[in-house]
C-alpha cells in the first residue's frame, strides 16, 4: 500500500511540473549552470593537476635514492656511502619484485676533467648508468643526437651524452656530437646532447653533467666504488719521475706495474660490481611509502641480513616535493570544491525560491486535496518529488553541458582536460540533495496549511 501511495504521489508530482513547461525549465536553470561549472571545473582542475603531478615528478618527487651504507672501523664512523654493498643485480631485482617501483637504474659517480683540443672543463658530475636513468629523469628526448643502449653497458662501450653546459663550455656553438673528448686520458664519442633543465630546487646545475654506461665509467674511469674528488688533479707518477722522488728505489721488480693507462685500456673483470647509488622511481607520490617498505624488504633478504643486524643501505625520499604537491593537491582540490558549493548554493536558493511560489500558487489545489483525503505526509512527498526530480534533469543537462564545455576548452585552447567520473556521480548526488534540502522548507510549508483556510485563499 505504501508503494502504491508513493507511486500516485511521483505521478501527480510529474503532472504538476507539465503544466508549466516553461516555469520548470527556468527553475532548473540555475542547477543547470551550477552543475556545468562544476563538471567543467573539474574536468580542467582534474587536468591540470595531472599536468602539475607530471612536472613535480619531473623534479623528482617520486624518486627514491638507495645508497650503501656506513662503514666503521674502532668506532670511527666513515660517512655514507662508504660500504661496498650494492649491485647492479639489486637493481634489477627491485624493479623486478618491488610492484611500487615503476623504474630504477644502477649509478657510479665520478668527477674528472673533461678535454676537447685545447679547451677542458670540470663538469659537476659524471654519472655513469643505464638507459632507465633517461626515463626516470624525462630525458628521453635530446636535443639532438641519440641515447646510449643496453648493448652499449653490457660492452662497455665509450660512449656518452652531454649535458648543454658542459657542450657550450667545450665545443661552444659547433655540434658536439660525433667528436671524441677525453676523460682521464680515455677517449669518449659522443653521440648526444641532453634536453636544458635548468637547475633544480638546491641551485645544483642540472645541464652541467656527463652521461655514459656505467660499466665504461666504472673500470675505466673512476676505478672506485665511490669517487668524490676532483680527479682531474690526480698524476700518474707511476710513469713519470717528479721532484717529490728525486732518488727511486733502485729495487726494480721483474714485471713492472702497469700504468694507469694500460690498466685502463685492459680492465680485469670482478666477480663483485658494486655501485655508488641506486635511483628508483615509485609509481606514484601515494606509493613512495610502499615503495620503500618494499625496497628495505627486498634488499635485506638479498644482503641476507638477519633481523637483528640493521641495514647495510639507506634509502632516502624527496620529502620536500612529495610535501609541496600535496600540499598543492589539497589547495586546488578545496578551491574547486568551494565554487562547486557556491554554484550550487546559488542553483539550491533558486529551487527554494520558485517551489515558495509554486505553493503560493497551488494554495487552493492543496487545500482542495486535503479536502478529499489527502494527508499533510502526501503533500510533502509531492512537492519534495518536484523539487528532486527538477534538480536531477537539471543536473543531467548540467553534466552534458560541463563536459561538452570541457572539450570545448581542450581543443580551442588546448589545456590539459581530464574526465572524472567521480565527479559526474558526486554530481548527480549533489543534485537530488539539493534538491531535497532546499525543496523541503517549501513542501513543509504547503504540508502544514489548514485545508479550509487553503479553499478559501485567492
Amino acid at each position: 500500500m505504501k508503494i502504491a501511495a508513493s507511486l500516485r504521489t511521483a505521478i501527480t508530482a510529474l503532472k504538476a511540473l507539465r503544466r508549466n513547461p516553461m516555469r520548470a525549465m527556468l527553475t532548473t536553470l540555475g542547477i543547470v549552470i551550477g552543475v556545468a561549472a562544476v563538471i567543467a571545473m573539474m574536468e580542467i582542475g582534474a587536468g591540470s593537476e595531472s599536468a602539475l603531478q607530471k612536472t613535480i615528478a619531473s623534479m623528482g618527487a617520486n624518486v627514491l635514492l638507495i645508497r650503501p651504507g656506513t662503514a666503521s672501523s674502532g668506532g670511527v664512523s666513515f660517512g655514507a656511502g662508504t660500504t661496498t654493498t650494492l649491485t647492479p643485480e639489486d637493481s634489477q631485482a627491485l624493479l623486478r619484485e618491488c610492484p611500487s617501483i615503476a623504474n630504477a637504474t644502477p649509478m657510479v659517480r665520478a668527477r674528472a676533467q673533461v678535454v676537447y683540443g685545447n679547451r677542458n672543463w670540470v663538469p659537476n658530475a659524471i654519472y655513469g648508468t643505464t638507459p632507465n636513468y633517461l626515463s626516470i629523469q624525462n630525458l628521453e628526448i635530446l636535443t639532438e643526437g641519440e641515447p646510449f643502449n643496453q648493448r652499449d653497458v653490457l660492452n662497455g662501450n665509450r660512449v656518452c651524452l652531454l649535458g648543454p653546459t658542459l657542450a657550450r663550455e667545450l665545443f661552444e656553438e659547433v655540434s658536439p656530437v660525433g667528436k671524441e673528448i677525453r676523460i682521464k686520458n680515455i677517449a669518449f664519442r659522443v653521440i648526444g646532447v641532453l634536453a636544458p633543465k635548468g637547475a633544480n630546487m638546491m641551485g645544483f646545475d642540472q645541464d652541467d653533467v656527463i652521461l655514459a654506461p656505467w660499466t665504461t665509467i666504472k673500470y675505466r674511469v673512476s676505478g672506485t666504488s665511490l669517487t668524490t674528488t676532483n680527479q682531474s688533479s690526480n698524476s700518474t707518477t707511476d710513469s713519470v719521475n717528479t721532484l717529490s722522488n728525486l732518488y727511486p728505489s733502485s729495487q726494480a721488480s721483474l714485471y713492472p706495474k702497469k700504468s694507469s693507462v694500460q690498466q685502463a685500456d685492459n680492465p680485469m673483470p670482478v666477480r663483485f660490481a658494486n655501485i655508488d647509488q641506486i635511483m628508483a622511481v615509485a609509481s606514484n607520490a601515494s606509493e613512495i611509502t610502499t615503495a620503500i617498505k618494499q625496497a628495505t624488504s627486498v634488499l635485506r633478504e638479498r644482503h641476507r641480513l638477519r633481523i637483528d643486524e640493521p641495514d647495510d643501505f639507506n634509502i632516502r625520499d624527496m620529502a620536500e616535493l612529495t610535501s609541496t604537491l600535496s600540499t598543492t593537491t589539497r589547495l586546488m582540490t578545496n578551491l574547486l570544491l568551494a565554487v562547486a558549493m557556491i554554484s550550487l548554493l546559488v542553483g539550491g536558493v533558486g529551487i527554494m525560491n520558485i517551489m515558495l511560489v509554486s505553493v503560493t500558487e497551488r494554495t487552493r489545489e492543496i487545500g482542495l486535496r486535503m479536502a478529499v483525503g489527502a494527508k499533510g505526509q502526501d503533500i510533502l512527498h509531492q512537492f519534495l518529488v518536484e523539487a528532486v526530480v527538477l534538480c536531477l534533469v537539471g543536473g543531467a543537462i548540467g553534466i552534458v553541458l560541463g563536459h561538452g564545455g570541457g572539450l570545448l576548452v581542450r581543443f580551442f585552447l588546448q589545456w590539459p582536460v581530464k574526465t572524472s567520473p567521480s565527479a559526474i556521480t558526486a554530481a548527480v548526488l549533489v543534485s537530488a540533495g539539493v534538491g531535497i534540502i532546499f525543496g523541503f522548507y517549501p513542501a513543509w510549508k504547503a504540508s502544514r496549511l489548514d485545508p479550509i483556510e487553503a479553499l478559501r485563499y485567492e
